[in-house]
């Protein structure tokens, strides 16, 4: 077992947005002890360091992922799909916006007021030609403030590994969650 340095002590702390206080509050120690820890400057005893690496791992284990809140199946057209393909899929659905995948990789969005404006001839025409920007993507290490903070912005949010579309998450999602 390799023990973990100061500097990866406030590594992982900082990654899950604790500050030092709070961390103290959860190791049971005092702030004082952390920050000279952190510091460098004093060696715990292997007690105190089995506490905060504990409270550390606890704290990780509540933050929630974006692997905890995606959908694995992920509703989407291709490109070149008629633009009554991506019309008939939302309405099946229910959705009101469908992500555009080619090859596993997101390349666009189309929603329903993309669709709304077009004539009956348009119907026949590709989705690419009337798509929107691609959803965000984010890993399935995401959290759940970040995917938070996107979701202010855009309609949904893109999951992908490797490159690959692994899954999606939409407002409805979080709230399911959280509810």
């Amino acid at each position: 077992m390799e023990l973990p340095t100061p500097a990866d002590l406030r590594q992982r702390r900082t990654e899950l947005g604790l500050t030092q206080s709070e961390l103290a509050d959860k190791a049971d120690v005092s702030q004082p002890l952390i920050a000279r820890i952190e510091g460098g400057d004093v060696d715990p005893r292997l007690s105190t360091l089995r506490r905060i690496v504990n409270a550390l791992e606890k704290a990780e284990s509540d933050v929630i992922r974006a692997a905890d809140l995606m959908n694995e199946a992920v509703v989407s057209v291709a490109p070149d799909d008629p633009v009554s393909e991506a019309a008939r899929e939302m309405e099946e659905e229910a959705y009101s916006q469908l992500a555009v995948i080619q090859d596993g990789i997101p390349v666009g969005s189309i929603s329903q007021t993309d669709l709304v404006h077009l004539d009956s001839e348009d119907r026949d025409e590709p989705v690419e030609e009337h798509m929107s920007e691609s959803f965000p993507t984010v890993s399935k290490d995401a959290t759940l403030d970040e995917i938070s903070n996107l979701l202010e912005h855009y309609k949904a949010v893109m999951i992908t590994e490797a490159g690959e579309t692994v899954g999606i998450i939409t407002e409805a999602d979080i709230a399911a969650r959280l509810s």
